[in-house]
């Protein structure tokens, strides 16, 4: 059972973005919709209750302040709870530019909830519309700038969340970075690193790849290899102390590791740089007994 408020619009003199058509709606236990698909977007808001929202193998448990976006000809079905049903408005939108608009709400394929704290606001944009029954020009442009003010509701939401998420986001890539600086000498794999910080390998691999374009792994590798690349140049350890110093157990690993990221072996590498060794060696003479006095010598905390 549904008490429904519907507007339906049949066409629109608006190409970019448009209204198909809006409502509100107050739903009985277990009340439900689907499995079916909409020819146009639509996004749901609930504004009190709960329910489930389900599209392919994804099931969203939902509850009042949260939405989720239904794309065109996307199989999906959704209902309202039996205990505590839900109550939420829609909005169903096409257009030309529909995909990108939303996108600004931080809303797509991969991202189809979201997370609203002006219901009282976007109900009263839905009841308005609701009242924009005849299709005269005054209330085309009515309805047209309405639909515009809804998505300016959800924009500045959305916006809070990005910077909330982004702040979030580099607070983990920050810890794992001084994580990988305090331990690349010991036998550190990416899943220390993500039980750490307390999350997923997966989740981490993605806080990665947007932040510094590169896998876990390949960051622990490089800055590895940078510091040996340090201890070649400064120092005359033998290239298995200094394997050993940035993490590899076996010198041959090493050497493989060191040969793919750099083009040469770490002897040649030392050859090719034995001008900048004497040099080095000269300018810090004291650099050696101290890297014996401190084998995993921490103290070198420059980053690659």
């Amino acid at each position: 059972m549904e008490n429904a408020f519907v507007l339906e619009r049949a066409e629109s003199r608006f190409k970019d973005l448009f209204v198909c058509f809006c409502g509100y709606a107050q739903c009985g236990p277990l009340h439900a919709f689907g499995p079916a698909v909409r020819p146009n977007y639509l996004l749901h808001y609930i504004v009190d209750g709960k329910g489930i929202y389900q599209t392919g193998e994804h099931k969203y448990f939902l509850g009042a302040g949260e939405g989720f976006l239904i794309e065109p000809d996307a199989p999906t079905y959704y209902q309202a709870d039996q205990t505590e049903p839900w109550s939420y408005l829609w909005i169903g939108f096409s257009g030309s530019q529909a995909k990108e608009y939303l996108k600004d709400l931080g809303l797509n394929s991969s991202r189809l909830t979201f997370r609203c704290g002006q219901g009282k606001e976007l109900k009263r944009l839905i009841l308005k519309m609701l009242r924009c029954q005849d299709s005269s020009p005054a209330s085309q442009y009515q309805l047209q700038s309405l639909l515009y003010a809804f998505f300016a509701v959800l924009a500045r939401d959305a916006e809070g969340i990005e910077k909330e998420l982004d702040f979030k986001e580099n607070f983990y890539v920050e810890r794992a970075i001084g994580y990988i600086r305090n331990y690349y000498s010991s036998q550190i794999r990416i899943t220390d690193i993500a039980n750490y910080l307390c999350v997923n390998r997966s989740y981490l691999y993605k806080l990665f790849q947007s932040s510094v374009q590169m896998s876990p792994q390949q960051f622990l590798t490089q800055f590895r290899i940078s510091r040996a690349k340090e201890l070649l140049s400064t120092t005359k350890l033998p290239v298995e102390y200094i394997a050993s110093s940035c993490g590899y157990q076996n010198a041959l690993v090493f050497s493989k590791a060191f040969k793919r990221s750099i083009g040469c072996t770490p002897t040649v590498y030392r050859t090719q740089h034995k001008n900048t060794i004497q040099e080095n060696l000269q300018k810090n003479s004291g650099l050696l007994d101290e890297l014996i006095q401190e084998p995993n010598h921490t103290h070198i905390s420059k980053m690659f």
